[in-house]
């Protein structure tokens, strides 16, 4: 009764942080608007809490209330409410596959979805470009879907590759993701030799970042998160089961085979419609994971929301990082969760070896 709890503390804590991270994103950038202002304008907006919040011209300056509104509900707010997405996306995807796998360097991109989603959206840029493909040509609003078709149709490719017998071995599924995964970025470096013009395109995809969102690519992504994270907090229990080991697991009535497909299909899904609108951002679903685990403990029951927590907190606090580094220039917010996590997943190592 009393780890349980610290875990629901340490759970409010993170609801805490995530609130805060949320108002400093909506405040901060070139266009700074005061904490409270940004705080009061979302509130707002909530339906039977918004009646009760008044801004006043000292709120509202120097931009004015439409101005302030728009700034913060049409720029920021989409980006915001993507960056959780995202973040939670990722973390929760990692602390799956890295319990499914029994593997702590597990992540998200691990299967090929990342790879796949990197030639899905580089054929949609060419295609999207001046010149198109040949025969192809599209909009640039189908970038997305280029890259979510790219993700799974990559994964799909090397779960067939990895089945034997219908049965889905760990270490050949593995194997088989690293060699798709470097067949296709063969794929993605011969596209970037030819991109010409299109080359920065690629290049700041490839980063990952979430400038220029629009409540377009929420919706996008909102279904497969928000559906597949439940779906991952409803397995928890029987993701305890497997990390103790397979054979266990059998023997506690767990279909084994058919939980991997349904971990594997959601993860997959998940990650495709994040790096669909959002480009490659590393080390998300790697390390915080590992900080919840820290934080809340082992039982997938819990820390798999609080991954998700964690990450959607993270993921915003880079990406304003990103924003207002060297305003008025944004750095890709993937260069930022590199930098942080690099050092802070070397840390965790040197921890584990001592």
């Amino acid at each position: 009764m009393k780890r349980a709890g610290k875990t629901r503390l340490r759970v409010l804590v993170l609801v805490a942080a995530m609130a805060a991270v949320i108002c400093w994103a909506a405040s901060a950038g070139p266009a700074s608007v005061p904490a409270g202002a940004a705080l009061r304008v979302l509130l707002s907006k909530i339906p039977g809490i918004g009646r009760f919040v008044q801004l006043s011209e000292a709120d509202v300056a120097p931009y004015g209330l439409e101005s302030i509104e728009m700034i913060v509900m049409q720029i920021r707010l989409p980006r915001i409410v993507l960056g959780l997405l995202v973040g939670a996306g990722l973390s929760a995807t990692g602390a799956a596959f890295q319990g499914l796998f029994r593997n702590p360097l597990a992540d998200p991109y691990i299967i090929g979805a990342s790879s796949g989603a990197a030639l899905g959206a580089c054929i949609g840029i060419l295609a999207a470009g001046s010149r198109g493909i040949g025969s192809i040509s599209a909009p640039s609003s189908y970038i997305p879907l280029f890259a979510f078709s790219g993700a799974v149709v990559t994964v799909a490719f090397v779960y067939a590759l990895a089945s034997v017998g219908g049965r889905i071995p760990t270490d050949t599924f593995l194997l088989a993701g690293v060699v798709v995964g470097s067949f296709v970025w063969a794929a993605v470096s011969f596209l970037m030799v030819v991109a010409g013009e299109d080359l920065p395109k690629v290049v700041m995809w490839l980063m990952g970042s979430l400038s220029a969102k629009s409540w377009s690519h929420v919706r996008i992504t909102a279904p497969y998160v928000i559906g597949g994270t439940c779906a991952l907090m409803a397995l928890g229990r029987d993701l305890n089961l497997i990390a103790v080991g397979e054979e266990p697991a059998r023997y506690m009535g767990l279909d084994v085979e058919k939980f991997k497909k349904a971990i594997i299909v959601v993860g997959s899904l998940i990650t495709a419609a994040v790096v669909s609108t959002s480009g490659l951002i590393g080390f998300v679903g790697l390390v915080v994971p590992h900080v919840a685990r820290m934080l809340i403990g082992p039982d997938h029951r819990s820390l798999i929301p609080a991954s998700v927590l964690g990450g959607a907190t993270f993921m915003v606090a880079a990406d304003t990082l990103a924003r207002v580094v060297i305003p008025p220039r944004e750095i890709p917010v993937g260069v930022i969760t590199a930098m942080a996590g690099a050092p802070f997943f070397f840390y965790l190592l040197r921890r584990r070896k001592k």
